[in-house]
């Protein structure tokens, strides 16, 4: 049995990023960026105006002055329109600063009469007038390899006239349940059997990273079934296994794995809940369907050329297999230690640690157990409260969950001590 970080690194130093791709923006939520990009134009790209009113020259502009409307700019094509000392153009927000004005002075600001304008207040120069580059530079850095994007990274990409965006490789996910107690939902329960539960949990969480769920199986307890069922699987980048990775007669999945040519990196951690866990991987016989897809992709959009790692460069494919415990919530806290964080490097990010915030207890918490224990509760407010029974077949009170709590072997913490909590469902 092996430390979580033991764990962790050994996982992430056999995990690499797949090859990017080139995708519409549409596409890209959520992905992470497959390289820097810097913005090709200044935002604003020109002097323009903030508010509807009056462009003006601000020296000329003392309250009470009457000045001249000598035109009108809207919002569109410049019109090339210029200001002089005594006039004022008709502006609305948006809209190109005209030739010689410095200041924009509000339409609340004035009173019209016909083609004279009286100003109300006194106007200082650059007042409601946006500057070129003011928000962006031409050349700045917009976004960084292996970040994120988001809606708002999206908005500002296209800002700048990107109609695509390279990001990180996609991965392909198979789950596969195993257990002659499982009955699929909607089935009829005998006595003894439970409705399986972790496939939807498993599937949720994977999608949610950002991969593509290819297949969801259910194998009952049987050596052969189980062989033909890994094989299925491993034709993805990723397959997840539930339950079997124990010790028991009837846990046979490593075994089967060996069988299949499988190396088995790890098995069993320092965890709680999870300690059943297992990593290992399968080398594919050849590039899977999906590889030689994004490979074929990718030659096109360079005219046929293959990139470094790609086609004929011999490099060999595996599939990374994890094993996780039957108990639902085991295998939620495992997902979230181990296979989150490997799908994340998979995919091309740059951050592979879950978002953490400070957090006050409300109640005092001991860990005399035997590993480090992730506490389910609930974050509202900065204070963290734990959930339900802290067993890892309790799936009620990790329903009712967003956070998850570290507490060290031999740890002990205060009511009112503040900790940092780990942030899965806000």
């Amino acid at each position: 049995m092996i430390s979580e970080e033991e764990a962790r690194n050994r996982i992430l130093e056999k995990v690499s990023s797949l090859h990017e791709r080139t995708v519409a923006l549409a596409s890209a939520l959520g992905c992470f960026s497959g390289r820097d990009v810097a913005a090709r134009v200044s935002l604003p790209a020109f002097d323009n105006s903030a508010m509807d009113g009056y462009a003006v020259v601000a020296s000329s502009c003392k309250k009470g002055e009457q000045l001249r409307v000598t035109g009108e700019q809207p919002a569109g094509p410049d019109r090339r329109l210029r200001v002089s000392p005594g006039e004022g153009v008709r502006i609305f927000t948006g809209a190109p600063v005209p030739q010689g004005a410095d200041a924009i002075v509000m339409q609340e600001d004035v009173t019209r009469d016909g083609e004279q304008i009286i100003i109300k207040t006194d106007v200082e120069a650059g007042e409601f007038v946006r500057r070129r580059g003011c928000d962006l530079a031409e050349g700045q850095k917009i976004l960084a390899k292996g970040e994120r994007i988001g809606p708002a990274t999206l908005g500002l990409l296209a800002s700048q006239g990107f109609a695509e965006v390279m990001i990180g490789g996609e991965v392909t996910a198979a789950i596969l349940a195993t257990g002659d107690e499982l009955v699929k939902p909607g089935g009829k329960l005998e006595p003894g059997q439970i409705y399986e539960s972790n496939s939807p949990l498993l599937n949720a969480l994977l999608r949610r990273c950002g991969a593509m769920v290819k297949s969801e199986e259910h194998c009952r307890d049987e050596r052969e079934s189980l062989i033909e069922a890994i094989k299925r699987g491993i034709e993805n980048q990723v397959l997840i296994i539930s339950g079997g990775v124990s010790v028991g007669e009837h846990d046979l999945v490593k075994d089967a794995l060996h069988e299949l040519g499988a190396q088995i990196d790890i098995w069993r951690v320092a965890i709680k809940p999870g300690k059943p866990f297992l990593f290992g991987r399968v080398p594919q016989s050849g590039p899977s369907p999906v590889s030689s897809q994004r490979s074929a992709r990718s030659r096109s959009q360079r005219g046929g050329r293959e990139a470094p790692g790609e086609g004929g460069t011999g490099r060999r494919h595996y599939c990374f297999i994890f094993g996780l415990p039957g108990n639902p919530v085991s295998g939620f806290v495992t997902f979230l230690q181990f296979v989150r964080p490997a799908i994340l490097k998979m995919m091309g990010a740059s951050n592979l640690d879950p978002p953490q915030v400070p957090a006050r207890l409300t109640v005092g918490l001991t860990n005399d157990g035997d590993r480090a224990h992730y506490m389910r509760g609930r974050l509202e407010h900065g204070r963290f409260t734990p959930v339900g029974r802290q067993e890892s077949h309790a799936l009620f009170g990790l329903s009712q969950s967003n956070a998850l709590l570290r507490l060290a072997l031999g740890q002990s913490l205060k009511a009112d001590e503040i900790v940092d909590v780990q942030i899965w469902n806000s």
